[in-house]
């Protein structure tokens, strides 16, 4: 979502005649306590995910202000009142870049800064008004028991971006993805914050960004950018999952829509291509008819294909942002698109955005049109009664078998054969086994004590997971 903030443009015009704060660049540990939890980290099984131990649907929300505040208590009430609406995972700003150094008279949510962009170089603000409050947010999302998904870099202006990338060293959204020094100095900012991060269970997922674009970029720039970044993500830290943080643009090969803007591929994004990147654990995908010229009622299509584009891949889709611009009143046009989801294979839906008016700071400082408040009518609904329908939804019971196997290179009507699976009951059936092939598979299938025959199944590895339907 592009957030359009009054408050942080008169900041950057205030920059120049006001005394700015110093920055804390000398690196420091975590000033929170995070990594105590007993708790897996976040994982994928088939096109659902395991959190906590639980394979399940779920609600989440967004709150790109989160670790702009300030103060640890208004933290702690955010995330407790996101934990309460049911929801498992939020998605928060892990970005906040200047070129220049925000005023002392700057308040929240703009007085916090990550990274200062200047002389050829990324300088990480460690003080108490920096890094330090993203600490403090993992610290309170690991306590209650919120996950949290962090993108590293913003397409749009707002804190920073790739247009304070471009002041700072040159270029333009297009060479962004290719220019050695933003990509130099966007790499140091990843591995700074994901070595910081990478023991907490709090951590869902680590994002490439807040919606990439690179119109009239040549083909399959962004393909080729998302599969190094990615590796190189899972080069620093291979247990937590990563993902890209694009709206889900489609192409004219994608087998699906009428070739109108949002299928044309003029943004620079294939979806179905990004699918194929073995670096990154599941998709997403965003909603906003109104600014792409569509009618609401389209997003119900829009959920849909991507659904259908999704199971063909094996892989969990997200739709991670949606909303309109309707104060008050976003019931009429949203929850046709919730009761799509809620219909569909999607894993979860984070809806645009969690807003809260019981912090120190005014909610319509942090919000947007988009917004729904915790204190809202409509947010019962479109809140807490839509992430209680999410976490009902039926998930198969997994069990993780890990047994010797030998996978015979003969296909038997379409199946793969695997050999020595000795012990797994009958009446059960593999599910998902893969590392480069995540298949949503709960098929029927014809055990004995040494064969089993599985439809269409690739397996990479010697783990098994087994539904039982019991």
């Amino acid at each position: 979502m592009k957030f359009q903030s009054t408050i942080s443009l008169l900041s950057l015009a205030l920059s120049s005649v006001v005394t700015a704060a110093p920055g804390v660049s000398v690196e420091s540990d975590c000033a929170f306590p995070i990594g105590l939890s007993k708790h897996k980290n976040a994982r994928t099984v088939g096109r659902l995910f395991e959190i906590d131990g639980k394979v399940q649907y779920f609600a989440g929300t967004n709150a790109w202000w989160l670790a702009h505040l300030s103060s640890n208590k208004d933290v702690d009430i955010s995330v407790t009142e996101m934990v309460a609406t049911g929801y498992k995972v939020a998605r928060v700003w892990g970005f906040g870049d200047v070129t220049e150094l925000p005023p002392t008279t700057n308040t929240d949510p703009n007085k916090v800064y990550f990274q200062l962009l200047a002389d050829g170089k990324g300088t990480i603000n460690y003080g108490e008004d920096g890094i330090q409050r993203l600490d403090y947010v993992v610290h309170s999302a690991e306590k209650h028991g919120l996950k949290l998904i962090l993108p590293f870099f913003n397409n749009w202006g707002d804190y920073g971006g790739v247009a304070a990338y471009n002041r700072a060293f040159g270029g333009n959204a297009t060479t962004w993805y290719t220019d050695a020094v933003s990509q130099k100095v966007y790499r140091n900012y990843i591995k700074t914050i994901v070595t910081r991060y990478r023991k907490s269970n709090a951590i869902f997922a680590w994002e490439l960004g807040n919606e990439p674009r690179c119109k009239e970029c040549p083909a399959g720039t962004i393909t080729k950018w998302a599969t190094e970044v990615s590796a190189y993500i899972k080069s620093l830290d291979n247990s937590h999952m990563v993902t890209l943080g694009d709206e889900g643009w489609l192409t004219p090969n994608s087998g699906v829509g009428d070739g109108s803007y949002a299928y044309s591929g003029v943004e620079g994004v294939d979806w179905v291509a990004n699918l194929k990147i073995k670096t990154l654990d599941y998709a997403t995908f965003h909603l906003y008819p109104e600014s792409w010229s569509y009618e609401y009622t389209w997003g119900t299509q829009w959920i849909e294909e991507h659904d259908l584009l999704a199971k063909k891949s094996g892989k969990p889709a997200i739709l991670e942002e949606y909303g309109t611009p309707f104060p008050s009143n976003h019931t009429e046009t949203e929850r046709p698109w919730q009761i799509a989801v809620e219909k569909s294979g999607l894993a979860a839906d984070q809806i645009w955005q969690f807003g809260s008016n019981t912090l120190s700071v005014p909610g319509a400082t942090l919000g947007d049109v988009n917004t729904i408040y915790y204190d809202d009518e409509e947010y019962k609904l479109l809140g807490k009664q839509h992430a209680k329908i999410m976490a009902s939804k039926k998930a198969a019971n997994f069990n993780e078998d890990t047994v010797e196997m030998l996978v015979k290179e003969s296909f038997d009507g379409g199946a793969i054969i695997l050999e020595g699976l000795k012990g797994i009951k009958q009446g059960r059936s593999v599910v998902m086994i893969s590392g480069d092939f995540k298949k949503d598979l709960a098929n029927t299938a014809s055990l004995n004590e040494k064969k089993l025959h599985v439809q269409l199944l690739f397996l990479k590895e010697r783990k098994v997971y087994i539904y039982d339907p019991n």
